[in-house]
């Protein structure tokens, strides 16, 4: 017993009554100010935060994968072949492609730039893929290619928190702050939003997985696939679990004295991040154990013991998902290809290729495919038109600039179609000329397909309620199974 606890428990009937008295009269008028400070967990509006909360109707999955390959791939190279934008490489674009428009780096009159891979259909729906995509060619069937995804911004980290919060600028919610708020956790042991990187950071930073003006509970929780799993787990030198937990329950004591007295919805914050810190330490270091695995999964994976790759990423995702967390949100640097495009692309395509094929199938086999969506995708695609100059060389230093008109991206698992593509765009790859999906339509799908309505999911902040599709999105029905 530490000697705070000793001093409460021996102190008389009139001196606790004195010391608490302020307090249960401050929850009081706090419960008067608040009418939501003891109302049962919902969506959308949560007392304790950990607790389970109701989706607004029955939802087809209960986790996700979010798998950001940062910089903006191309989707030229990748999954939106365009012939006739290879028969007329090399001649200058129409006018109606370039003037006008907002590049980020392109200034004088571009040409056209045709891919140099092949593309090859997969699967009963004939879906088409990039050469360099083989084993998610195999795993076609589960796939959902957006083709004609649009976003606003054209610049990085703009764009990636434009994505992620639906808003260009910083202080809002990431889209796993918003499902963390609206359902919770399904294991009290873990996060319900876990983040992983391979790589550098993003342009935008830890803001993609930050809170905004939501509790901060909802944070996304960086883990790392060497080292402790998150910073400062293990104890320090000479403390004990036990002792640990002295130190826990003596903070979380004077932390609940002071939300009794000024109920700050921060300090419940605050003694909730205490408590599932100290559980972390007996549940992470287990699951990040990839040793576990079998040699077959690890091969399948191309997951490698000790390393820290995208590979490796994607076998934490799907432990992760296993055992109850809500969101899971991979960061993969290295898709910005201003230059040297077809030396890139293929070993970008590799490391993507073969793990996120893996996970697919391993997730089917162990039968939580169906309840865990899978989404695949970056801030913007890129252009039709060349950056750079070209000798006509395989590997020449040519590239594409960024694209904010249309570009691709994959869903599979929970609640989605597979074996199919929606939307297309033109002959080069420009723009939508069908289906078109903005990001707050993506959004809005994604929630959907956990049971959150999107414009029922908001939270009210400087006088009006904010949601993270703003006041636009629709759920694109076409991709839903």
């Amino acid at each position: 017993m530490t000697p705070l606890h000793h001093h409460y428990l021996t102190e008389s009937r009139r001196e606790f009554l004195k010391h608490t008295g302020a307090g249960i009269g401050a929850l009081g008028l706090a419960s008067v100010l608040n009418d939501r400070l003891f109302a049962a967990p919902a969506a959308g509006g949560q007392g304790d935060p950990l607790i389970l909360g109701q989706p607004h109707f029955a939802p087809r999955a209960k986790n996700v994968i979010y798998i950001h390959l940062v910089g903006g791939p191309s989707h030229l190279e990748l999954f939106d072949y365009k012939p006739e934008l290879v028969k007329r490489s090399g001649e200058k674009c129409p006018d109606d492609m370039f003037k006008g428009k907002q590049l980020a780096f392109i200034r004088e009159h571009p040409k056209l730039l045709g891919t140099r891979f092949n593309f090859y259909r997969h699967g009963q729906g004939g879906l088409e893929l990039s050469e360099h995509l083989p084993h998610l060619g195999s795993v076609a069937d589960e796939l959902a290619i957006v083709k004609t995804v649009r976003t606003e911004q054209f610049n990085h980290a703009p764009a990636q928190l434009f994505l992620h919060t639906g808003f260009e600028r910083f202080g809002r919610p990431g889209i796993g702050s918003w499902v963390s708020y609206g359902l919770g956790t399904g294991n009290r042991d873990l996060p319900g939003y876990v983040v992983m990187i391979t790589g550098s950071v993003a342009g935008a930073g830890n803001s993609l997985w930050g809170s905004g003006f939501l509790p901060t509970l909802h944070q996304g929780v960086e883990f790392r696939s060497q080292g402790d799993p998150v910073l400062f787990l293990s104890n320090p030198k000479g403390i004990t679990s036990q002792g640990r937990r002295d130190i826990v329950d003596g903070i979380n004591f004077l932390n609940k004295t002071a939300l009794a007295d000024v109920g700050d919805p921060e300090i419940a914050t605050r003694i909730a991040q205490y408590e599932l810190a100290y559980r972390m330490q007996s549940s992470v270091p287990g699951l990040m154990d990839i040793k576990r695995e079998t040699s077959e999964t690890l091969e399948a994976y191309g997951a490698k013991l000790g390393a820290t790759s995208l590979a490796n990423n994607c076998l934490l995702a799907r432990r992760l998902v296993e055992k109850g967390v809500r969101f899971v949100q991979l960061f993969d640097q290295g898709w910005d290809h201003h230059s040297g495009i077809f030396a890139s692309i293929p070993k970008k395509a590799r490391q993507l290729d073969r793990p996120v094929a893996a996970l697919i199938g391993d997730l089917r086999e162990r039968g939580l495919l169906d309840e865990t969506l899978i989404v695949i995708g970056a801030e913007f695609g890129r252009t039709p038109m060349l950056q750079g100059k070209s000798n006509g060389g395989a590997a020449s230093n040519v590239g594409r600039d960024h694209h904010k008109e249309a570009y691709s991206m994959i869903l599979a698992g929970g609640g989605v179609k597979g074996g199919i593509s929606h939307g297309r765009t033109d002959e080069f790859g420009y723009r939508p000329v069908e289906n078109p999906v903005h990001i707050h339509d993506l959004n809005a799908t994604i929630l959907h397909l956990l049971g959150l309505n999107h414009e029922q999911l908001t939270y009210k902040v400087q006088g009006r309620h904010f949601r993270l599709t703003d006041v636009h999105g629709e759920v694109v029905k076409g991709i839903l199974a």
